[in-house]
This record gives C-alpha cells, sequence and structure tokens, in this order.
C-alpha cells in the first residue's frame, strides 16, 4: 500500500481535486489517499462551503494563521513537516496549481526527500509581478512529477529543461469537477435569483490585488469595464 497525500489551501485547489477521492478508491488496496487542508483560506465562504458543496472532506487541517506570504509558506511548511513525520508516513506528496500552499507543499516535500508531483505543472504567466507565477515555477523546479492540464504547459516544461519522462498529460482536473456536477448545475436556480436567468451576462472577478488594493486601480478598472459593457 502506497501512501498518498494531497496538499490544498485555497479555493482553486479544492475544485480541481474534488474528483480525486472518486478516483483514488478505484485503486484501494494500491494507493490510500489522504488530504491536508493547510487552512490558507480559512473563511466559510472561502473554504468551508466548498468542502461541503464538492462532498470532499479534508483529513488533516493545518489551521495556519493570517499572515505575509512568507509567514504563511514558513507556518504550513512547518505543520507539514510535523504531519508527515509523525502522524502520515506519505510516499508521495501531490501539490496543486500556484498559491502559497503549493509551493510551501513542494519544498517541505522535496527537503524531507518525498516524491512529490505537481498538478497543473508548466502553466505560465511570464508576468513576474504575480506571486501565483513565482510559485508554479519555483515548484516545479523542485517536483519529481509534472502533471500538465495542456499543451503549453508541456511545451514551457521542455523549454525550461524538464525531462519529458516526468511530464504527463492528465487534463483540466476543474473540468472533471465541472462534468462530475452537470446536473446539479442545470438544476440550480442562482440564475433566477440574481435575475439573469434568460439574459446574456458576463461574470467578472476582481479579487487580484494589483486590481483593488489602490483607488487608482480599481478605478481604471472600473473605466475598462463601463467602456467595454
Amino acid at each position: 500500500m502506497k501512501n498518498v497525500l494531497v496538499v490544498v489551501g485555497a479555493r482553486p485547489n479544492f475544485i480541481k481535486i474534488s474528483q480525486f477521492p472518486r478516483v483514488f478508491k478505484k485503486y484501494r488496496g494500491e494507493l490510500q489517499c489522504k488530504i491536508v487542508h493547510t487552512g490558507q483560506h480559512y473563511d466559510d465562504k472561502m473554504s468551508t462551503v466548498f468542502f461541503k458543496q464538492l462532498g470532499i472532506h479534508p483529513d488533516f487541517y493545518l489551521d495556519v494563521k493570517p499572515g505575509t506570504p512568507a509567514t504563511q509558506i514558513a507556518q504550513i511548511m512547518l505543520g507539514l513537516e510535523s504531519l508527515l513525520s509523525t502522524r502520515y508516513r506519505a510516499d508521495l506528496v501531490l501539490v496543486v496549481g500556484d498559491v502559497n500552499s503549493t509551493l510551501a507543499g513542494a519544498l517541505t516535500a522535496n527537503k524531507m526527500n518525498i516524491p512529490v508531483g505537481h498538478v497543473e505543472s508548466g502553466l505560465r504567466s511570464f508576468d513576474r509581478d504575480m506571486p501565483e507565477e513565482f510559485n508554479r515555477v519555483l515548484a516545479d523546479q523542485v517536483c519529481d512529477l509534472l502533471f500538465v492540464t495542456e499543451k503549453s504547459g508541456e511545451v514551457n516544461l521542455l523549454k525550461e529543461g524538464k525531462s519529458r519522462k516526468q511530464i504527463s498529460f492528465v487534463g483540466n482536473t476543474m473540468i472533471d469537477t465541472l462534468v462530475a456536477f452537470d446536473k446539479e448545475i442545470k438544476r440550480s436556480d442562482i440564475l433566477d435569483k440574481l435575475s439573469l436567468g434568460g439574459r446574456p451576462f458576463v461574470l467578472m472577478t476582481m479579487h487580484r490585488p494589483s486590481n483593488v488594493d489602490t483607488r487608482e486601480g480599481l478605478r481604471k478598472l472600473q473605466d475598462l469595464i463601463g467602456f467595454i459593457s
């Protein structure tokens, strides 16, 4: 029996791994999968509600406190090191996406000489101002297995000198979640509740710090939305 630990910490991670438990059940007796929630996103609407709606349940919770990115990454690494040393001896650690928990999980496993895989590997924005870009680039540098979701990921990794043997195309796991919840989506009345039923609409998120942390940045974004609409 091989033990796998999946590290998640933020909303995108929860959606991307929602079908992992179902898939791992097919290999019961060969693989055991446990999920650790670092607590990077800890608010009910940023965390708990997703686990309830997706039907997944973390096996471990690190309860990381709010702080700077460096503080969070350090706390997650310490928590994971303790978990992997005493409570769950993993043969493989899986990290997902590009959040602080991704980098912390990859670094911890690497330092503990535990093989580590990165789901959604190789994606690049080539924007050095994005903290997510550093997280995914650095994570890929220490991961042993690189699971890409699209062709560009493979291209980028090969350009960066990664071995083709490390790279596996697995497709977009967020689409797996979308397909799994197709019936629930079709039954939902959220569009009617928002008075959007039967009307074309655009859903936009503006959560990036560069967009909303300054009055000037937010005003520019509002002007742009007004212009294109």
